[in-house]
């Protein structure tokens, strides 16, 4: 299982260079990954794409973008680009539905039928990453276009992905999916069986699962966790996690915070390898200086192997 790191946005006008940073540590602590959220703040592709050509190594991902608000061929022509300014082979395009109270109550589209509108934006999308033009009438996606838009490589991408339809279609189209509030066991008895069988039917190797939670090493758990469930309380309120957190058993977001000293942190990372997570990202989170520096000394000797 590889290591990758979450990139925290920080407002302000240094936004850029502070990712900058980020990815620097990350790529000198052997991090396999950075990972970075497209939310309210930072367009993540350009940050990734200005940030990421002053850092080399390191794989860069979109943990994700909605696709909602960027029509697929727009997508792609953004993704390729970025692809270029980072160089071949690092970046990673996660895409998702996003929560209808974001779609509707904000952007005005309607998330009327969101499966069959993923499965249309990929019919898109995906042939234009690769350099194919496209000619579709969906009946909430329609392109006939192509790009000319250099690759440089091939440019993966990742279907942020919770109920079963959504499973199977990011195994059978995607290169896997990403994750977030998703514990072990959901992990080991829902989503890699899913994603397994699905990808298995159309002939596929089995899908890459990048699994992202909030990690805090500390002596103080029961501390770290009142405030992982202050931070994070809203993903225990939106529908698709919320699923995710009932699967586990947990009863919001601060039960799948993995919490603790060095062994027990270890212990629970291992515990995503065994339930086939083939990367887990580390959300580092907490207030305390010293703990900070725990949770990146315990996950770089993970890395190292130790």
């Amino acid at each position: 299982m590889r290591i990758g790191m979450a990139v925290v946005e920080r407002g302000g006008t240094e936004a850029l260079t502070g990712i900058a940073d980020q990815l620097r540590r990350g790529a000198d602590d052997g991090f396999a990954s950075a990972w970075l959220s497209n939310i309210f703040g930072l367009e993540a592709l350009t940050a990734l794409a200005v940030a990421g050509s002053q850092v080399p190594g390191i794989e860069l991902g979109t943990a994700v973008i909605p696709t909602y608000p960027r029509h697929p061929a727009v997508l792609a022509q953004q993704a390729l680009t970025a692809a270029l300014a980072v160089g071949p082979g690092r970046l990673t395009l996660g895409i998702g539905l996003s929560h209808q109270i974001v779609i509707e109550s904000m952007y005005g589209y309607s998330f009327d039928k969101p499966a069959l509108h993923m499965r249309e934006y990929l019919e898109v999308l995906l042939p234009l990453l690769d350099g194919t033009p496209v000619s579709v009438d969906g009946s909430s996606i329609s392109a006939h276009i192509g790009l000319s838009t250099p690759r440089a490589a091939r440019v993966p991408v990742l279907l942020a992905a919770m109920a079963p339809r959504m499973l199977r279609l990011a195994a059978e189209q995607t290169d896997g999916t990403v994750l977030w509030m998703t514990g072990p066991a959901t992990v080991r008895d829902y989503i890699v069986p899913t994603m397994t069988a699905a990808a298995a039917a159309v002939g596929k190797s089995a899908p890459r699962v990048v699994c992202q939670l909030p990690v805090c090493v500390t002596s103080e758990p029961d501390a770290a966790r009142a405030q992982a469930a202050e931070d994070f309380a809203i993903y225990g309120q939106l529908p698709s996690y919320r699923a995710m957190l009932d699967k586990e058993g947990a009863a919001g977001p601060a039960e799948v915070a993995i919490v603790g000293d060095e062994d027990a942190v270890a212990t629970q990372i291992a515990d995503l390898a065994a339930a086939g997570t083939t990367d887990f990202v580390a959300a580092e989170f907490s207030r305390d200086a010293g703990d900070r520096r725990r949770t990146r000394s315990l996950l770089k000797m993970i890395i190292a192997g130790g």
